[in-house]
């Protein structure tokens, strides 16, 4: 079984950076996705990057392209996300998840992932 733990959360002034990371144990995950979503009380969760765990291609969400940049090292097992310029408005839990399954789901949906970690908190603070 896949597990998946994140880190790296904490507390960070408007236009500052932070570095979150997503350590994966049970399998490699050759052709498969991994990627990032962001939940806010009150919103739906919110995706906000994914990557190609053997080709390492990227996706972004519009509201982080250009801040945020996801990455994966293939022989630890973790993926990343290099957070700058953060904004009020990026506060919440932030969430790796691995898409196990071949599907045809968009790798922006939510759906398409079968494992999650537990989430890590980041707080933008003014």
């Amino acid at each position: 079984q896949v597990q998946l733990v994140e880190s790296g959360g904490g507390l960070v002034q408007v236009g500052g950076s932070l570095r979150l990371s997503c350590a994966a144990s049970g399998r490699s995950f050759s052709s498969y996705f991994m990627g990032w979503f962001r939940q806010t009380p009150g919103k739906e969760r919110e995706f906000l990057a994914a990557i190609t765990w053997s080709g390492g291609g990227t996706s972004y969400a519009n509201s982080v392209k250009g801040r945020f940049t996801i990455s994966r090292d293939m022989a630890k097992n973790t993926v990343s996300l290099q957070m700058t310029s953060l904004k009020p408005e990026d506060t919440g839990v932030y969430y790796c998840a691995a898409a196990l399954r071949p599907t045809t789901l968009s790798i922006s949906n939510d759906r398409k992932y079968d494992a999650w970690g537990q989430g890590t908190q980041v707080t933008v603070s003014s």
